[in-house]
């Protein structure tokens, strides 16, 4: 279910941007909302698995219309003014903020109303944004002209699905078992594919040349394992208080908010003056550092463990991590970018950290079962959920690493890694 939503949203989202180019972004913001609309109606309304994934399939895809649009606009309204840093920390604190907000607000709907809620309180959210899109967002032109990759989007969008499927479905039928090795086939040669069309469209979803700036793939790098390791210990530590320490879904919820309330005060007010005093390589190479800790931390947790002990202060710790690496990532990837293909940067690093968090999930899911079985004790789940967090924090560790080492040095063409980005 998790993974339908993650899948579409990464895989669309550079065709988000090249259709927020094609067509204007206020108008694609305002479409993205309207197909989440239905998405959320339908995934409320399913009567059946296969209903509730397309669901979560169609909110995605209406999601990745919403953000490349939503960073485009931003761009539009503070690019090249002394606010635009402090535009993207509230920028970078608006998601954990409504990652922690549905997490909580879905725990008190399944808990008092029914879980279908989870879906529904979408509509009216949808509603109230869409009132204020013409009144409140500037009117946008198209930047771009000619067709729409449909094939980019489709091959894509299909092989990541595919490789996801295969990860996660291999500690059940076998690793070298044949769906397995298929599945792992058919998206590499999807995504191959994607690659060739990309090399040889004249209007393709992400021009390959763009990947060779040194200082836009080291920020997509850590953009993608900080996905990988977030969002993983986000799932994971919601199951640990649920199944473990036996929290009911509102309280789960609720525990997990002290890590957004850091998050946000960290971003706003705390990484912008460390970023011009530090550098954006500096601050993520820290931050990744420091989310690695946390989740080894948790990896500490215990079948009779407490709140207190076992998840406040490592959730924390890793919190504060992930609040010092988004925001100059996401700075840096979009800076490194030539001027006329922005909007394309901020698609492709808003895709890293989706695909990150659908990757990292299913292979982290993947070591979970192999260690917990399938039908675990409190003790085997445990023990699934320590080697995620291990997991999880290798990733983390090695987006660190790859970053320092990446960001090393200025190149020829790029800005000085160690300079505060924009300002």
């Amino acid at each position: 279910m998790f993974n339908a939503y993650v899948v579409a949203f990464g895989g669309l989202l550079l065709l988000g941007c090249r259709l927020a180019d094609v067509f204007g972004a206020r108008k694609i913001f305002a479409l993205g909302w309207v197909v989440l609309i239905v998405g959320s109606v339908l995934a409320g309304a399913a009567s059946s698995i296969g209903l509730e994934i397309a669901g979560r399939a169609i909110q995605g895809a209406g999601s990745a219309m919403i953000a490349p649009a939503a960073l485009t606009l931003l761009m539009m309204l503070f690019g090249g003014t002394r606010d635009l840093p402090k535009a993207f920390a509230v920028y970078g604190a608006a998601a954990p903020v409504g990652g922690s907000a549905g997490v909580f607000l879905g725990g008190v709907l399944t808990e008092y109303a029914s879980w279908p809620w989870v879906f529904y309180v979408t509509v009216p959210i949808a509603v109230l944004v869409l009132a204020f899109t013409a009144s409140a967002l500037p009117r946008t032109e198209k930047k771009a002209s000619g067709s729409i990759d449909v094939v980019g989007a489709l091959t894509v969008t299909l092989g990541l699905a595919a490789l996801v499927y295969a990860v996660v479905n291999a500690p059940e039928v076998g690793w070298l078992a044949l769906p397995t090795l298929a599945a792992l086939a058919a998206g590499v040669v999807l995504l191959v594919i994607f690659f060739v069309v990309q090399a040889r469209s004249r209007n393709p979803l992400l021009r390959l040349g763009l990947l060779r700036a040194p200082l836009l793939a080291a920020a997509n790098g850590a953009q993608l394992m900080l996905g990988a390791a977030w969002v993983s210990m986000w799932f994971f530590l919601n199951l640990y208080l649920q199944q473990v320490l036996g929290a009911s879904a509102f309280a789960a919820g609720a525990a997990l908010l002290p890590m957004t309330g850091l998050v946000v005060l960290v971003m706003l007010a705390v990484a912008p003056r460390l970023q011009e005093r530090f550098g954006a390589r500096s601050l993520i190479v820290t931050g990744l550092l420091l989310l690695a800790a946390g989740l080894v931390w948790l990896s500490f947790v215990r079948p009779d463990g407490s709140y207190a002990v076992d998840v406040l202060p490592a959730s924390l710790l890793a919190a504060l991590g992930m609040s010092l690496t988004f925001v100059p990532s996401l700075g840096t990837a979009i800076n490194a970018a030539p001027p006329a293909e922005t909007g394309v940067a901020s698609g492709l690093v808003s895709t890293s950290y989706q695909i990150g968090s659908a990757l990292g999930l299913a292979a982290l899911t993947a070591i979970f079962y192999v260690v917990a079985g399938t039908d675990p004790a409190p003790v085997d789940l445990t023990a699934g959920y320590s080697a995620a967090f291990v997991g999880a924090a290798v990733l983390a560790l090695v987006g660190a690493v790859v970053t320092a080492v990446a960001m090393s040095r200025p190149r020829v063409g790029t800005h000085a890694t160690d300079a505060p980005v924009n300002g």
